[in-house]
């Protein structure tokens, strides 16, 4: 049996010690048991890091496409003329790739939507449930299964997901926006997740324009078939447009409802706003005032090294210090809503049990060189060490100066 004692660790309550057995944590660990003690020296330690939307198949072809407009549409299209010579090892080295840099950033579990459809079949989710299996020692895996390319006008799309839920997928998702009826995508979606008893995850409203919201079908079809807390929407650009009063009445009405938000802000700010020269919106789903009405939020990663977001590390500390710096949020309080983002809230919103740093919880951790999780945030810090069950899974040195003579 494999156990472990950190000592001299700093948490956000008085434990200065934390015992894991059999990759959980533990009160306690009995007497004569053997154990592997790890000083941490004041280090911080945070439970591990959540990816609640990430696209692995889809993650670092920039390479294969032309950016020219840099919208939405184009990034659609020039990923649908890249997919078209996908392989499932290609998907499959590519998301690997992300996954190393995940691991290596904290993340030990993550929601990747896969996309399905006629042209690439089950290619893209076969090579991520090899990935899934293959990463199990350091990342928990949730497959969301969408349809990118709409879903009612592309026939055969419907078929291809139920046959991926069958073979494993957790998630439906959802893409309105590029539907012939979206409305009518949402409804087909919350019948297919109740037949199946799936959670769903939408990309919804993503431009800047406040008119055509589908946000409300999504409220309505959740309160229809009784579906709170699995529900999320992810993007929701055009809730920023919306003046306080109408998003303080929309906010309550989620959380009433239970519908759950992901802002996406690196894809969000760089594909958004391109009719505007001077005076650019920011465009970011408002999560600081949804938290407020009492909605469960997370930020996450979206896309690294495509046309969606050409940029990308991996790092959640990274996109929760963006939201904070183009959101303008800086106080501890605050900062340390940010880090829950990627953290307590994104456990909440993929419902994940066991989830923390308490006895009983899964021994699923990371430890940063700081004090406090807002400073985590603040200065942008890669954690120092990670680990999955209890085990360890990845270390990272010290910079050291090399100062004159």
């Amino acid at each position: 049996m494999n156990a472990l004692k950190l000592i001299n660790a700093t948490l956000t309550d008085c434990r200065r010690e934390l015992y894991v057995m059999a990759g959980r944590f533990v009160a306690d660990l009995p007497t004569g048991l053997p154990h592997q003690i790890i000083d941490l020296q004041g280090r911080l330690v945070l439970p591990g890091l959540i990816e609640t939307h990430i696209h692995l198949d889809k993650a670092c072809i920039l390479e294969r496409c032309s950016l020219q407009a840099g919208t939405l549409a184009e990034a659609i299209e020039q990923t649908r003329l890249a997919k078209a010579h996908f392989t499932e090892q290609d998907v499959y080295q590519r998301g690997a790739a992300v996954l190393d840099k995940a691991i290596a950033q904290g993340t030990t579990h993550l929601r990747t939507h896969v996309e399905i459809d006629p042209q690439i079949g089950l290619v893209g989710f076969t090579a991520i449930r090899r990935l899934q299996a293959d990463y199990a020692w350091a990342v928990t895996l949730d497959i969301c299964v969408f349809p990118q390319e709409g879903l009612l006008n592309n026939p055969g799309t419907e078929a291809l997901l139920c046959q991926a839920v069958e073979q494993g997928a957790s998630v439906l998702g959802g893409c309105p926006y590029t539907d012939s009826d979206p409305e009518g995508q949402i409804r087909r979606l919350f019948t297919l997740a109740t037949q199946y008893d799936c959670d769903l995850d939408f990309h919804l409203d993503f431009d800047l324009d406040p008119s055509g919201m589908t946000i409300h079908e999504v409220l309505r079809c959740t309160r229809e078939h009784a579906w709170a807390g699995r529900v999320t929407v992810g993007h929701v650009t055009k809730l920023s447009t919306l003046p306080r009063a109408q998003l303080d009445e929309l906010g309550h009405a989620l959380a009433a409802a239970g519908v759950q938000v992901t802002c996406l802000p690196s894809t969000d700010l760089f594909l958004t706003a391109r009719d505007h020269f001077h005076n650019k919106p920011r465009g970011l789903a408002p999560l600081e005032a949804l938290h407020h009405c009492g909605v469960t939020c997370s930020l996450s990663t979206n896309n690294l090294g495509n046309p969606f977001t050409p940029y990308g590390d991996a790092s959640l500390v990274r996109q929760a210090n963006l939201f904070a710096n183009v959101s303008q949020l800086a106080t501890p309080a605050q900062l340390r809503r940010c880090m829950g983002w990627v953290s307590y809230e994104s456990a909440r919103l993929l419902r994940l049990e066991g989830y923390g740093l308490e006895p009983g919880c899964k021994a699923d951790f990371a430890v940063f060189d700081a004090q406090s999780p807002e400073a985590v945030i603040a200065q942008v810090l890669a954690p120092v060490m990670g680990f999955k069950a209890g085990r360890q899974t990845f270390e990272r040195g010290g910079v050291r100066l090399l100062r004159p003579a």
